[in-house]
């Protein structure tokens, strides 16, 4: 969070216009690709429950670990 203050700064300073219009543009963005980082967990999630259900016989006649 630090880095990308820190060069936000920079960009002020080498070009104010485009340092202000990326403040405002960035929750505008951050909105518009939050479904997709849901899409994504979903997705992720899925495929953990068919790894789970797929080595579920495996990890039942392997016994308990001690």
């Amino acid at each position: 969070m630090f880095i990308k203050f820190i060069l936000w700064l920079i960009l002020l300073i080498l070009c104010w216009p485009l340092a202000l219009l990326a403040l405002f543009l960035y929750p505008i963005v951050w909105l518009l690709l939050l479904p997709f980082r849901l899409i994504g967990i979903t997705v992720s999630a899925v495929f953990d429950l068919f790894k789970a259900v797929i080595t579920l016989p495996a990890r039942v006649l392997k016994g308990p670990t001690r």
